[in-house]
């Protein structure tokens, strides 16, 4: 399933697409053309065969042998999540059976069927809690087998541009697939689309990564050499000026840290109690101007006891900038927000009433809930 949108990204990429869900397909393997599942390197087993008779030529194939390390360390512990309306992927968080995939895989279901690499049957999942500012979800297998390989989650801060990483999950039902690419970029803030599924997100400090991105990706691994989860693929983007198709290269990912953090809360507490993101504690959605473009953001509630509500923001008052950086619909609200802290304080100008006067208010921003 793609959905694209604008994204908030200073480069010369207009859209976002989701990394999956995929719509779901009988043929669960790689097509070889004769109807038969693909058993090649794509898949877990196939990959630590050829690994087995990989040939050595230097330097060459010791980093050949690095990357057939990793896929065999990683691969088992990356699982493909089914829905009633697709498939994406989860990492296998620990040995009790908790699975961290995407909000926009797990969409508005709650019981799930997971297929472990190379089992001959899928197994039954719940929801534990999905946290959708983050993208972020956790379910739980119903009966965990005892031969469960959780994931190891290294530290995202220590990212940096061009270290090598692999992408590991379950593209277009394709199981157990395997993409490498570099680091391009830490700290990107980045928007995700809002579909029947899954009210969209703001992504702050994505990993942005040349490793293939596509649909049923999504919730899925990205992987540094040694083996560590470094971040959860999530969007890829696509070209505007290429009628919408994909930018080749450019994909995004969770960082591992922020994965870390809201699995580990909602694992304890069924919710997420400290995310971490800046919060307005409004409710608000796209006004249009005459012209029937984005003109600002108008207020459809204010949060009691929230930041917005405590600077005197009001329902019906329409938010055009912030900071004096212009705000013409919710993206671009969602964008300023995600690259603030709770305690930041910002400048938040508002039209009011039916003449449309301006007034700018100073608001401390609270911090987002589940």
């Amino acid at each position: 399933m793609t959905t694209r949108r604008r994204a908030g990204i200073a480069m010369a990429v207009g859209a976002i697409v989701l990394g999956g869900l995929s719509a779901c397909s009988d043929d669960k393997g790689g097509g070889n053309g004769d109807g038969k599942k693909d058993t090649g390197a794509s898949t877990a087993g196939g990959a630590a065969a050829a690994a087995t008779d990989a040939p050595s030529n230097g330097a060459a194939g010791d980093l050949q042998a690095q990357y057939q390390q990793v896929v065999r360390t990683v691969l088992p512990s990356v699982v493909q999540i089914t829905t009633q309306s697709g498939l994406g992927s989860g990492v296998v968080y620990d040995d009790k059976g908790n699975i961290v995939t995407n909000a926009h895989v797990v969409g508005q279901a709650t019981t799930f069927e997971v297929t472990l690499p190379n089992a001959s049957k899928p197994l039954t999942a719940k929801l534990v809690a999905s946290f959708a500012p983050d993208d972020l979800a956790v379910i739980r297998l119903d009966n965990p087998p005892g031969d469960l390989k959780p994931a190891r989650f290294g530290d995202s801060s220590k990212l940096q541009v061009g270290q090598i990483t692999m992408a590991m999950g379950n593209p277009l039902g394709l199981d157990s697939s395997v993409t490498e690419g570099i680091v391009s970029a830490v700290g990107r803030t980045v928007s995700e689309p809002q579909t029947a599924g899954s009210p969209g997100a703001t992504i702050s400090s994505a990993i942005q990564t040349s490793a293939a991105i596509n649909p049923g990706n999504s919730g899925g691994a990205l992987v540094d050499l040694t083996s560590q989860v470094i971040g959860i693929p999530t969007l890829a983007a696509t070209d505007p000026e290429n009628n919408g198709g994909a930018a080749p290269g450019i994909g995004f990912a969770i960082p591992s840290n922020t994965v870390k953090s809201i699995a580990d809360q909602i694992i304890k507490d069924g919710k997420v109690v400290n995310s971490g993101k800046a919060a307005l504690g409004v409710t608000v959605r796209t006004v249009t101007g005459p012209n029937g473009q984005a003109a600002g953001v108008g207020v459809v509630s204010v949060q009691d006891g929230g930041a917005a509500k405590a600077a005197g923001i009001q329902s019906g008052d329409v938010i055009t900038s912030i900071d004096d950086t212009p705000i013409a619909d919710v993206g671009a609200l969602s964008e300023v927000l995600g690259a603030k802290n709770p305690g930041d304080k910002i400048k938040v100008t508002v039209t009011r009433g039916t003449g449309g006067d301006k007034t700018t208010v100073d608001v401390t921003l609270g911090e987002l809930k589940s």
